[in-house]
């Protein structure tokens, strides 16, 4: 089963892979991996903003976080040309805008974590980094990258 019959199993439809904030550019491949930029959570067309701990939910923050996983794969198809070329997602690392006493940052990243395991099986499975941050750009909740490595 290819990855878009595999996404089309799952009801996931990807999102329109979002143009760069800055001077950057989504996604660059080297060495046999796929780096992708920070993506941040757009549900609905809209930016999930604000801060957990304070007016985001933990469920709205692992919603976002989903989202932004959305974000990289469509990132990684427009990239590539093909899910299939992706052999496993090595790591994520999560950013989640919070306040100084909320500290479920890996409850939120599971969004994302979980989302690469149903779409990638257990290459899917990645390490990971969840930390929390102050503020992120455009207010964010959440922003999420990832090294994936490619199929020869």
């Amino acid at each position: 089963m290819t990855i878009e019959e595999r996404l089309a199993r799952l009801g996931i439809e990807l999102p329109q892979a979002a143009a760069p904030v800055a001077a950057y550019v989504p996604v660059v491949v080297a060495g046999g991996l796929a780096h992708v930029s920070g993506q941040l959570p757009f549900i609905d067309g809209c930016l999930v903003t604000g801060r957990l701990g304070e007016d985001v939910s933990l469920d709205q923050g692992h919603a976002a976080a989903r989202a932004c996983g959305l974000m990289i794969l469509a990132q990684l198809k427009a990239a590539l040309g093909s899910l299939d070329r992706v052999e496993r997602v090595v790591k994520l690392g999560a950013f989640v805008s919070s306040t100084p006493a909320f500290t479920d940052q890996p409850k939120v990243a599971n969004g994302t974590s979980e989302l690469m395991a149903e779409v990638f099986g257990e290459a899917g499975n990645h390490a990971r980094s969840a930390v929390g941050v102050p503020v992120l750009p455009l207010g964010a909740a959440v922003e999420v990258d990832a090294v994936v490595a490619l199929k020869p």
